[in-house]
């Protein structure tokens, strides 16, 4: 971690430089209180004005930062290391809602989670809010068999069942209309529908629209593009972001604090690893490829080892920036990490760059 900035609040506060910043203030006694800011500068000198705490403090602790992103990274960071207990609390950072698919139950069913789980299933998102993880999670049921009761079954012929049920839109477990291992086929189609974001029940529809077509079965044809189309817009719908968070890839391209520079922020697998700084500078005058060392730079780039717990915080910190009205900089996901974007990634470089 890049060490701080010390300054003693005895000092001129007016040394302070006047950007974004992430702060800690320490007091002659207890736990340091830590801050971010755009203006440290005026926060600070507002702040020890106003509540004359050089009386009850004695130095603050800095870090610049080039980018809101790199603000809520450092501040984790921090909270993590002197809040260890509550620094949940002290970081109010909220957690993102989540569509589970259990399939450690007997019969498989989904539901709409603000926390992961080590259990067998798949976590799809994260979304920006609860209602359109729920709203995806009606959406994509639709498509499919699968149960929407949340209940422990006990399957039994005399099980009163449910309208889905009646509907066709269930297979009906509780009543034993179908067998476990037939009812658990309708959980892989799921979890292959959540894990690849419906590309194979699109190539399906496309497939079978096209031999309609070509056999003049204009009526057919119409159904398997409506039923394309309606899968399209339910994932298009999900936003860039949500998917199997096992095979969440991207990286976040930011502003950094040091001139003709920007932060590349990675994220394997749902998990943040160390930002790379990464500058457009010439060097000995002339130009680098950047292509050839953004390949560099993403083959040594590997998943970090994290628990179930801190997964979820990076997950939350993600979705906080992305979701944000206050996003900086530009995400762009990797959705085949052998094969990624290096000319998006390049020119969302030089966009940054330029914003700076």
């Amino acid at each position: 971690m890049v060490p701080p900035v010390t300054l003693s609040l005895s000092e001129d506060l007016s040394q302070l430089p006047p950007g974004q910043a992430v702060y800690l203030l320490w007091p002659r006694e207890g736990r340091p209180h830590l801050g971010r800011t755009n203006v440290l500068r005026r926060r600070l000198t507002r702040l020890v004005e106003k509540w004359s705490l050089a009386r009850v403090a004695d130095r603050v602790e800095y870090w610049l930062t080039g980018s809101n992103l790199e603000q809520w990274q450092r501040s984790y960071f921090l909270a993590r290391q002197h809040f260890p207990d509550d620094y949940e609390r002290v970081l109010r950072l909220p957690k993102p809602a989540y569509v589970r698919l259990l399939l450690s139950n007997t019969y498989p069913r989904t539901q709409v989670t603000t926390r992961l789980s080590g259990a067998r299933g798949i976590s799809y998102g994260p979304f920006s809010s609860r209602s359109a993880a729920e709203q995806f999670e009606g959406g994509f049921l639709d498509l499919f068999q699968l149960r929407r009761c949340q209940e422990d079954l006990a399957p039994s012929p005399e099980h009163p069942g449910c309208i889905y049920g009646e509907m066709l839109r269930c297979l009906r477990p509780c009543q034993q209309a179908v067998s476990v291992e037939e009812y658990a086929s309708e959980g892989r189609r799921v979890a292959e529908f959540l894990s690849h974001r419906g590309a194979k029940l699109l190539d399906a529809s496309a497939l079978a629209r096209d031999r309609a077509s070509a056999d003049l079965d204009f009526e057919a044809a119409a159904r398997e593009h409506a039923r394309w189309e309606r899968v399209t817009s339910l994932i298009k719908a999900t936003g860039e972001l949500a998917r199997d968070v096992q095979g969440l890839h991207g990286v976040a391209v930011t502003r950094s604090a040091q001139p003709l520079t920007v932060l590349l922020w990675f994220v394997r697998e749902g998990l943040w690893t160390e930002p790379r700084e990464f500058s457009v500078a010439p060097v000995g005058g002339k130009p680098v490829p950047l292509d050839a060392r953004l390949r560099e730079i993403v083959g040594t780039v590997e998943t970090v080892k994290a628990t179930l717990a801190e997964r979820q915080d990076h997950l939350a910190l993600l979705a906080k920036w992305f979701y944000s009205s206050w996003r900086d900089g530009e995400w762009i996901t990797i959705a085949d990490w052998p094969e990624a974007p290096y000319r998006r990634m390049v020119n969302a470089i030089h966009r940054v760059v330029r914003a700076t």
